[in-house]
C-alpha cells in the first residue's frame, strides 16, 4: 500500500472488511472479512503502473458479494466480470487503489 488511509477506506467501505486487532501500527494495516485476513505493508514508492501484486480470495455466495460490490460502486476489472471459468470456478476481479489485482472465486 502507498497510503494506509486510502487502502483502509477502500477495503472497509467498498469491500466490507473490518480492521483486525486494536493496535494501530505505523506503516502496517491488518484487515479481516469472514475467514479472510489481509496484511498490508507501507510502500510509498510503489508505482501502481508497475505493480504486479495479485491475491486470489475464495468466497462463499459470490453472486451476493459481487452485488454488494456493485451496490458500493466498486469498479470491476474490465476483463474480470463475474463468470464461470473453464477450471470450475465462478470468479470476478477488481483492482485496489494501488493496482493490486484481487480475484474472488467460488467453486461450482
Amino acid at each position: 500500500m502507498r497510503n494506509k488511509r486510502i487502502t483502509k477506506e477502500f477495503y472497509i467501505n467498498r469491500l466490507n472488511f473490518q480492521e483486525l486487532g486494536n493496535v494501530d501500527y505505523d506503516g502496517y494495516l491488518m484487515l479481516k472479512k469472514d475467514s479472510i485476513e489481509l496484511h498490508f505493508f507501507e510502500f510509498k514508492a510503489l508505482d501502481p503502473k508497475e505493480n504486479y501484486g495479485q491475491v486470489y480470495i475464495r468466497v462463499d455466495d459470490i453472486e451476493k458479494f459481487y452485488q454488494v460490490l456493485l451496490d458500493n460502486r466498486t469498479s470491476i476489472h474490465p476483463n474480470g466480470n463475474l463468470e464461470i471459468k473453464p477450471w470450475g470456478q465462478k470468479e470476478f476481479s477488481i483492482l485496489d487503489p494501488d493496482n493490486n489485482l484481487l480475484t474472488f472465486g467460488e467453486s461450482i
